[in-house]
């Protein structure tokens, strides 16, 4: 009895400290990242309008058409152009305030724009709203990142997989709720597009109020505080025992590797050979999540269902039960990760989604002359939403915390978070132009954008599933062709039996 207590220690379980902070976290902040990116779409005519009437109250004259295109263009891409702004902000805040701290400081970022575009019809000014999507765009550069860092630090590891998609879940949810408030009879009109957009700060305050009573990281408090008191009650409370002196000696563990490599900035992180394969890794993941067409589905899948016969006023209903369709997928990720590994699940997301775009560029170049062709486009539009939802969304962050250690964990998610916000910026920016230029056939460059990227995740990326910090780091060490990047760095050779220490 004894014996399966201790091996159940081992594996750690799912404490009711730890799924509450997990919800509050992802909750509090993911959830905001995927409302923010739906919540413009609705109501996107409704505010071009009181755009057009706020210029006229002040000067007599209407915006012409391509300046009001142009100022819309920038609302939009404000947000992730902050996004880009917070990913640069994740290193220093982490390391300053701690996970925690970061994710409580970040809420300034969404209240105070919440309130800004709540007010601004009866401001009637548009640049509050400008100002506004750049401030929630820092927001979520922020959560993107440091929530998975959070989680991913708290995990036990055999529930770091489950726990690291969970914030790719609620920005899910985030979206799917945009979409829903976002229906015309609820809140997309002329009245409700103000409350619409507000409605951010509510996760944010409910964030505010209830995570300080949650743990902070405990590799954080350990590795970077010095505070291995504070760090024992952390993971008590995580845990739900008493007995964490394993897991105290494998943190310390991974404390005494890093001691020579000291805090690992971003440029440090590039002219390291010991890290070249991970950072390597993160780039292309991150680049291939946004280049493989995820944004631009959904920009052409209403154009897709109205091809089909769906009727426009009916558009608004297929679209949220896409959304849908990508939530429960989502949690399908959520159970499946820790059985299937991360390696399986991008590798058949990425697959799915390259043979989507191939089928979708072959029915959009027939659907004039195929009758049933209009078909065959709605179901590559889901069965893309499907792969993409399994790994190419939720695994490259989850990947980020595991194949990094605490003190190049940050500077990694900057990276990350940066490639991300990039590509989104430029797939936001020059999509339209690829869609005059190619037509139906623009989904052929992102089918090839998902064939290089499963090509190298099946040549490069190992399988993380149940393993610790430093037995990921080890692998990489080999990949990486350095015995001993410092003399102090020894035992990433060999593990060290803190088995035994007990």
């Amino acid at each position: 009895m004894e014996q399966q207590d201790q091996s159940m220690k081992e594996e750690g379980r799912l404490t009711l400290v730890l799924a509450l902070a997990t919800l509050i976290a992802a909750f509090g902040s993911s959830f905001q990242y995927g409302y923010n990116v739906a919540a413009v779409n609705s109501p996107a005519l409704l505010m071009q309008q009181f755009y057009n009437e706020t210029y006229y109250s002040r000067t007599g004259e209407f915006i012409e058409d391509f300046p009001l295109t142009l100022l819309w263009s920038v609302t939009v891409s404000m947000f992730p152009f902050g996004g880009f702004i917070g990913s640069l902000l994740v290193g220093p805040l982490v390391n300053k305030f701690g996970r925690k701290g970061a994710l409580l400081f970040n809420n300034i970022f969404s209240i105070v724009p919440a309130i800004l575009m709540g007010c601004s019809k009866v401001a009637k000014s548009f640049e509050l709203i400008i100002i506004s999507r750049l401030l929630v765009g820092i927001c979520a550069g922020l959560s993107s990142n440091v929530v998975p860092m959070y989680l991913g630090e708290l995990a036990p590891k055999n529930l770091r997989g489950a726990l690291g998609v969970v914030p790719q879940l609620f920005i899910t949810v985030g979206i799917l709720v945009a979409q829903i408030f976002g229906l015309r009879n609820l809140l997309a009109n002329v009245d409700g597009w103000p409350i619409l957009l507000g409605l951010t700060g509510v996760p944010a305050a409910l964030q505010l109020l209830l995570l300080p009573f949650f743990p902070e990281s405990p590799r954080y408090l350990l590795i970077q505080k010095k505070d291995e008191e504070a760090a024992k009650k952390a993971l008590q409370r995580l845990r739900g025992w008493d007995s964490v002196d394993r897991e105290v000696a494998e943190i310390r563990q991974e404390d005494e590797a890093e001691k020579a490599a000291g805090f690992i900035s971003v440029l440090k992180l590039f002219r390291m050979r010991s890290l070249r394969w991970q950072l390597l890794s993160v780039i292309v993941l991150m680049a291939g999540q946004q280049l493989s067409g995820v944004n631009a589905i959904y920009y052409y899948a209403d154009q897709i269902y109205l091809s089909a016969g769906v009727q426009e006023d009916h558009v608004q209903y297929v679209t949220a039960g896409t959304g849908a369709v990508n939530v429960v997928m989502t949690i399908c990720a959520v159970f499946v990760v820790e059985l299937l590994g991360r390696r399986l699940l991008l590798l058949l997301g990425f697959s799915i989604c390259l043979t989507a775009c191939c089928v979708l560029t072959a029915a959009l170049a027939l659907q004039d002359t195929v009758s049933w062709m209009p078909y065959v486009s709605i179901v590559c539009v889901i069965a893309y939403v499907i792969g993409h939802a399994l790994g190419p969304s939720p695994i490259p962050a989850l990947l980020i915390t595991e194949i990094f250690l605490q003190s190049s964990r940050p500077s990694a998610f900057m990276v990350g978070g940066s490639v991300h916000w990039l590509s989104n910026f430029a797939v936001g920016l020059i999509f339209p132009f690829i869609q005059e230029g190619l037509g139906p056939y623009s989904f052929i460059v992102f089918a090839v954008i998902c064939l290089l990227t499963t090509i190298y995740i099946f040549l490069i990326v190992p399988e993380t599933k149940a393993k610790t910090f430093i037995e990921i780091n080890q692998i990489f060490t080999k990949m990486n062709k350095v015995s001993e990047v410092h003399p102090e760095k020894e035992e990433l050779k060999e593990l060290p039996p803190v088995a035994s220490e007990q």
